[in-house]
């Protein structure tokens, strides 16, 4: 979502005074190449404590080492391919090859195994967040939001709006898939 509403988040919080449309444009390629590795970032704040629970400090910081090398490597690529743009980029690909060698490394040692029913539960997920996906897409396209600088309450209301329809559209697939988010909550033992 945040990739696909980059222009819109971007012209709603910076695109005002010497901020312009070009300014816009190319902050918003740097938060779609961000956008892509945003999972790969949650994911390692996730995974990285399963090898801190079995007193294992060094497998993440080794991980961490060889993916920071990596980024760099890829910064040679991707930076002069795609100009500022090629940066978050390559830290969004490091992100997500950190995450994938930390679940590989925590399903090799037996430390992790997922439960049955993940698979179809990620699968469900994921169709919904292409759905929202879409919708945001056909949505942002009805409006010019550099068009709306001198209207700003305007441009937040729509913003808003059009993030909150997104959110329903979710839900409601996630709902029809037969997912219920409120079963993921564990109550607390008594």
């Amino acid at each position: 979502g945040m990739g696909l509403f980059s222009d819109a988040l971007v012209a709603l919080l910076f695109h005002y005074g010497r901020f312009d449309a070009n300014d816009v444009a190319m902050t918003s390629q740097a938060v779609m190449a961000y956008s892509l590795g945003l999972a790969g970032l949650v994911l390692v704040k996730i995974l990285a404590p399963g090898f801190y629970a079995k007193q294992d400090i060094r497998t993440p910081v080794k991980i961490g080492i060889v993916v920071v090398l990596s980024t760099q490597l890829m910064n040679l690529v991707t930076v002069p391919m795609l100009g500022h743009a090629g940066l978050p980029l390559s830290v969004s690909v490091g992100a997500l090859l950190n995450a994938g060698v930390l679940y590989w490394g925590l399903r090799r040692r037996g430390l992790y195994t997922p439960s049955a029913g993940w698979g179809l539960y990620f699968m469900k997920v994921l169709l919904a967040a292409v759905v929202m996906g879409a919708a945001l897409w056909a949505m942002n396209r009805q409006f010019d939001w550099l068009a709306m600088a001198s209207t700003p309450a305007i441009r937040i209301g729509l913003v808003l709006g059009v993030i909150a329809a997104c959110g329903a559209v979710y839900f409601a697939v996630l709902a029809l898939l037969g997912l219920n988010p409120k079963r993921l909550i564990r109550k607390p033992a008594m």
